[in-house]
């Protein structure tokens, strides 16, 4: 909701700013009384009008002063001023009004049809102002959105062309070698690192595709009635090699019950695979990693720990954003371009469900949370 307009008035008698105020009210207008020069002073420190009505012929500081001690003052300065006078309307007096800052004078006893025309350009002019230093802002936000959004897209185009590079490097160096296959080449290793890098940009492409369909809303879940106890194991070995490479110790813990779920058998083991994948390379060699499942209030809660390198508290908040994890320069451990958490958290919001960081401190570890709807 906006904020209504503020006019001012000031005039040492009270049926004077009662008059005015009957004139003047209208809908998203609120009218402040003054009585002397201090009392509006002290009202501009606090507020910000549209308007300023000042009676010329006040005891202390009259009208005149006022304006002037308005104009010293960069809180107050471009406030518009009408002044309302009872006396003569030479022009000494009026020179000095304007001089002093004034946009108008309007003689006693008021005109009211005047009065309120001249009010309504005022309180039209302010609301207009408002609405372009709004758009103004707004303007300067999406420009703020719109170079991040540059800089983001930089960066993974950065981290795109090194993660293809590294394995069509690989894969050109085994061909080559094959090729010009000399005795005491083992010729089955390197077929084995060569599929090992085509499996790798395979998943990088995958991943890529999966995010384009969810953002054009084109992916499809196939689901089923699945028992968690039995996509578990299937996760988790795809994400063993990454496990055993580090030397990391891997517990499991399961409910007594059996869990159901109506999921896609394959998005849910894309899911925990990529979380348990990435625990694996953010934690240093010979490190631990839990995976806990429970039920709890119709859910399925899976809770993936690690203590490896953490997460810095500033950048928390971003972890699933798209591509932020290609640059937080926290030493990842392993490969990828930064789209696997933002991929998981869309996964798993289209099977109904929620992903939290529930707790992380940096050379601590991690704990990721998913939960997931079980099915009635």
């Amino acid at each position: 909701m906006t904020d209504p307009v503020k006019f001012l008035l000031v005039d040492d008698l009270d049926e004077n700013l009662l008059a005015l105020e009957a004139l003047l009210t209208r809908e998203g207008l609120v009218l402040h009384k003054a009585r002397s020069g201090e009392e509006a002073l002290e009202l501009m420190l606090r507020n910000e009008y549209a308007l300023a009505l000042l009676d010329v012929q006040m005891p202390g500081m009259d009208g005149f002063e006022l304006a002037e001690f308005m104009r010293a003052n960069d809180r107050s300065r471009h406030i518009p001023i009408i002044f309302v006078t009872a006396g003569t309307g030479d022009a000494s007096r009026r020179f000095r009004g304007y001089e002093a800052g004034a946009v108008d004078f309007i003689q006693k006893p008021i005109e009211t049809d005047v009065l309120r025309s001249k009010s309504n350009v005022f309180f039209d002019l302010y609301e207009q102002r408002r609405q372009i230093t709004a758009q103004r802002d707004e303007l300067a936000s999406l420009g703020a959105a719109l170079r991040a959004a540059d800089q983001q897209k930089n960066r993974f185009l950065a981290v795109l062309a090194h993660e293809l590079r590294n394995p069509l490097a690989v894969l050109a160096s085994g061909l080559n070698i094959l090729e010009r296959a000399k005795e005491g080449v083992d010729a089955d290793h390197i077929r084995m690192t060569m599929r090992q890098n085509i499996a790798h940009v395979s998943r990088l492409v995958d991943d890529l595709l999966d995010i384009n369909r969810i953002e054009r809303g084109k992916i499809s879940l196939k689901k089923e009635m699945v028992r968690l106890d039995r996509i578990l194991p299937a996760a988790l070995d795809l994400a063993q090699p990454a496990i055993e490479a580090a030397n990391h110790r891997l517990q499991v813990e399961m409910p007594g019950e059996a869990i159901t779920l109506e999921a896609d058998p394959a998005r849910l083991i894309q899911i925990i695979s990529n979380i348990v994948g990435n625990a694996a390379r953010y934690t240093p060699q010979g490190g631990e990693i839990e995976v806990r499942v429970a039920s709890s209030d119709g859910f399925a809660v899976i809770e993936i720990a690690d203590n490896g390198i953490g997460i810095p508290p500033e950048q928390q908040a971003r972890i699933f954003d798209m591509f932020e994890q290609s640059d937080t320069g926290l030493g990842v451990i392993g490969d990828g371009l930064g789209i696997g958490l933002a991929l998981v958290k869309q996964l798993v919001e289209l099977h109904g469900g929620e992903i939290h960081l529930q707790t992380s401190q940096p050379g601590e570890g991690s704990t990721f949370e998913v939960k997931l709807p079980i099915a009635k």
